[in-house]
């Protein structure tokens, strides 16, 4: 279905707010606010005019306002369809681009179960501010961003990738539903870009899950294993922000307190679901930053009490999941120990079992004898990702 690009003359992108009130340019807030941000980008780049990717990063922000504004005009209705999950809109745009929208009604009946509203979302998705670029140190060719605000993380992905995250995405749905705190990354979108002839680019939209950002001293990537899980870190004083692994990790402890058998009881239901649909090599990402004095206090924070299954109930701290900054959209993704607080989330969700995985477990068997790898079945990578966190976890 193609569609010619809408203008943005009647959905204005927003002013810099805060709350709900507007910031004026020259205001002390303002500039305070302007400040603060620049502080929170160190280590990131941004993707302004004379960036290599400065292009692309434009078109993907034009292509998502348009195509966001199709859902706000017109909103889900009803209950959801099999056609919500198969749908592919094209918008042909005058600036010499074609950006698909590939099951735009059930992301956008996922975003309003979120509660994340769609002008919030095609705002900060859109030309207001530049993307945010940084040097991931993840072995694949994919170019990853930030929304200017660091809300939004973006992640180029091949087509076959694409293909398994829409087929098991129903399934997907159906298992943030049923467990509303699960540690899944909470996908947003997925898109196609196609600049003339040339190759289509895909790309997700998915929460962040290391934010709000401004105190957060250490980022890991967690894969159970050892081969190739070693990230050199930067020098002290260095600006650059790496997500480091799990050699990394030795010698630390996620201390969560009562919190500890959710978590755990919690990576057992994702992972187990993520073996029912033959995943690996997905990673367990975990952010620290210390508590405040006045953090610590348990009548100054937000708590909800769920079980596992996501119903509400009355049970003692062992079930007690502690959630805080209610107003922080997706606040989902963090804990707070007695004296940590960690960003925890669950990312990568399209690597299948199949044929070339097999041949790459047998070859790193017989290259790689006595070292532990990513790449091993479904059943022993979630079983060893659990392990991990009981280990790792007091």
């Amino acid at each position: 279905m193609a569609a010619p690009s809408p203008g943005r003359s009647e959905t204005q992108a927003p002013s810099l707010e805060v709350g709900n009130r507007p910031v004026a340019p020259g205001s002390h807030r303002g500039l305070f606010l302007r400040l603060r941000d620049k502080q929170n980008r160190v280590g990131l780049f941004e993707i302004s005019p004379g960036h290599e990717l400065h292009r692309m990063t434009r078109m993907m922000q034009e292509g998502l306002w348009a195509a966001t504004q199709v859902s706000r005009d017109n909103p889900p209705k009803g209950p959801p369809t099999q056609k919500d999950f198969s749908e592919v809109m094209t918008q042909v745009h005058e600036e010499g681009f074609e950006l698909g929208t590939l099951a735009g009604p059930a992301f956008a009946r996922l975003r309003q179960y979120l509660g994340l509203a769609e002008e919030d979302y095609q705002a900060t998705l859109g030309p207001s501010g530049p993307y945010l670029q940084f040097l991931s140190t993840s072995k694949s060719k994919a170019s990853f961003f930030l929304s200017h605000d660091q809300r939004f993380f973006l992640k180029t992905q091949k087509r076959q990738e694409v293909q398994v995250l829409l087929a098991h995405l129903p399934r997907y749905v159906q298992h943030l539903r049923r467990h509303p705190h699960t540690l899944l990354a909470r996908l947003l979108g997925v898109h196609s870009l196609q600049v003339a002839q040339g190759k289509k680019k895909y790309f997700i939209i998915m929460q962040s899950v290391f934010y709000p950002v401004s105190r957060i001293s250490e980022r890991y990537d967690i894969k159970a294993c050892e081969l190739s899980r070693w990230v050199d870190p930067v020098p002290e004083g260095s600006p650059l922000v790496l997500v480091l692994k799990d050699l990394n990790f030795q010698g630390k402890t996620i201390n969560l307190g009562t919190q500890r058998s959710w978590f755990i009881r919690q990576m057992e239901l994702d992972t187990a679901f993520l073996r029912d649909l033959n995943v690996l090599d997905y990673s367990l990402l975990v952010a620290f930053q210390l508590l405040h004095e006045d953090e610590k206090d348990c009548h100054s924070i937000f708590r909800t009490i769920r079980s596992v299954h996501g119903a509400p109930i009355s049970g003692g701290p062992e079930v007690q999941n502690r959630r805080l900054l209610p107003n922080v959209p997706n606040a989902l993704h963090i804990l707070d120990g007695p004296n940590q607080r960690y960003f925890l989330g669950v990312v990568d969700l399209t690597t299948v079992y199949g044929f070339r995985k097999r041949l790459e477990q047998l070859w790193k068997m017989i290259r790689y004898p006595g070292q532990s790898f990513s790449t091993v079945s479904p059943a022993r990578y979630a079983r060893r990702l659990c392990q991990w966190v009981e280990t790792h976890t007091e």
